[in-house]
């Protein structure tokens, strides 16, 4: 059977958070494996893949919302209750600093585009925004994923037949689904109206049932959320595609859960499922031990970590498009409304320095950075302002994004905010252009339309363009 990791804890409906991920791994099995569309959609006159600089891309999802003012758009001039604790250090580009608790990236930022004017109106914890594009603002927010939701990027470029795979899936993401350690699925990396066959195949992890919350701590580790490794769910000899139907009940109850997700379309008779498990090829991706022990140190041994470094192993394998999503407990992880100093310095980002300093590094020396798309972002910006709790709260108005690789110019700074970091001053960048700038990069027309679940064509790039400073 199935192999469902994790302690079961009932969900508000009753349902079970062993129901909610066990459905997922259902699904999990059919996301990514279906077969490419036999006509394009009307808009897209690119040839997709077809001289496209990016030939692969990893997109990592910081949950929570990263604070931009302390990190990569520093303002030491700013008075204290605004640029906080840390201090800025000179990084390898002549006149450019960043953080003090970001050395290794500050001597590679040589090889990252750092766009420091991102802005939308979309204040939800999930990625909602930035892996569709869509920004309808407060009141258009879905928190849980839902088959009318706009489709993610890499949903729509395996829709117009980038990114398919016989033998490996298309659309992976790691370490689970957005929501996992808390029972609930979070809008943003599905196929939506596209429909499920277009979902990304999800990983599995242990999830921690410990605590590491003690109130005599300054902090606490986000991370312990998940444990040990991301891999493919399990599946033996004896789960037969009647037993796969037998729990048709179980997705049935969860269609009308909106709450959590909806599961309507999964079909679960497909072949290609068992086909994708128990192909060698993946299972060969998946295997973190085929990697050296020192550059699995280099990384570091955590789940995030650890998620980089197969989603290098995945791509290397022939994998599109790779995920990463910092999945974290209820108030943790980047959502730092209390203890924003504590928790980066001693945690996030030494965690986000080595690793990602390592995937630039691995992908450079493997000659993958080249083909290689790296996106970097997260849910939105903080307040200029610290608060009361030492904190800083939720501000879509500013934010950043890193991009390495596949197409875009490195060792650049794009856009620029006022004095206080509240808001864009030059180049502001919106959702629709950061995902505007992906479809171009891959070779999908960012011009292109979609079909949504009325039969209405939807620009895909929801109004966004290129980010034309960042290309090479």
């Amino acid at each position: 059977m199935l192999r469902v990791l994790g302690h079961p804890s009932a969900a508000c409906d009753g349902l079970t958070r062993r129901d909610l991920l066990r459905a997922g791994s259902l699904a999990a099995l059919v996301g990514g494996t279906a077969a490419v569309p036999t006509s394009a959609v009307t808009g897209s006159d690119a040839s997709p893949g077809k001289r496209a600089p990016a030939k692969a891309v990893i997109l990592i999802d910081l949950y929570g919302g990263p604070s931009h003012i302390d990190t990569f758009d520093m303002k030491p001039s700013a008075p204290p209750e605004i640029r906080g604790e840390f201090r800025p250090i000179q990084t390898v580009l002549p006149g450019v600093q960043v953080c003090e608790h970001l050395p290794l990236l500050a001597q590679r930022l040589n090889k990252l585009a750092v766009v420091r004017s991102v802005t939308h109106k979309y204040n939800s914890h999930n990625p909602y925004g930035v892996m569709t594009g869509f920004d309808g603002g407060q009141d258009q927010m879905d928190y849980f994923a839902r088959p009318t939701n706009h489709p993610s990027v890499p949903s729509v470029c395996q829709y117009f037949g980038v990114g398919h795979s016989r033998d490996l899936p298309g659309y992976v993401m790691l370490p689970a689904f957005p929501g996992y350690s808390q029972g609930l699925r979070r809008a943003g990396p599905y196929g939506g109206y596209l429909g499920p066959k277009f979902d990304p195949v999800f990983s599995v992890a242990d999830t921690f049932s410990g605590s590491d919350t003690s109130s005599n701590k300054d902090f606490y580790n986000p991370h312990v959320a998940l444990t040990g490794e991301p891999r493919l769910p399990k599946i033996s000899g004896e789960l037969t595609l009647d037993a796969l139907n037998g729990r048709r009940s179980l997705v049935q109850q969860l269609e009308s859960k909106a709450a959590h997700f909806e599961a309507k379309g999964h079909d679960l008779r497909r072949d290609a499922a068992f086909e994708l498990l128990l192909s060698p090829k993946a299972k060969t991706a998946f295997d973190l031990s085929k990697e050296p022990e020192k550059l699995r140190d280099r990384y570091g041994r955590d789940v995030f970590s650890q998620s980089l470094l197969l989603a290098r192993r995945l791509i290397e394998s022939g994998v599109t498009f790779v995920t990463v999503h910092t999945e974290a407990k209820p108030n943790g992880h980047w959502d730092t409304h209390n203890n924003n100093f504590n928790m980066l310095k001693h945690l996030l980002l030494p965690f986000l320095d080595r690793a990602l300093s390592a995937l630039i590094d691995d992908l450079t020396d493997r000659g993958l950075l080249e083909s290689t798309l790296v996106v970097v972002t997260g849910d939105m910006g903080r307040t200029p302002k610290v608060n009361s709790a030492a904190g800083r709260d939720h501000w879509p108005q500013c934010g950043f994004c890193l991009f390495a690789g596949g197409g875009t110019k490195p060792g650049i700074v794009h856009g620029a905010t006022d004095k206080i970091a509240a808001y864009p001053t030059d180049h502001p960048v919106s959702a629709g252009d950061l995902v505007s700038t992906v479809y171009h990069l891959v070779g999908v027309d960012p011009e292109g339309m979609v079909p949504d679940h009325t039969n209405r064509p939807i620009h895909i790039s929801h109004g966004g363009k290129p980010i034309r400073g960042i290309l090479a």
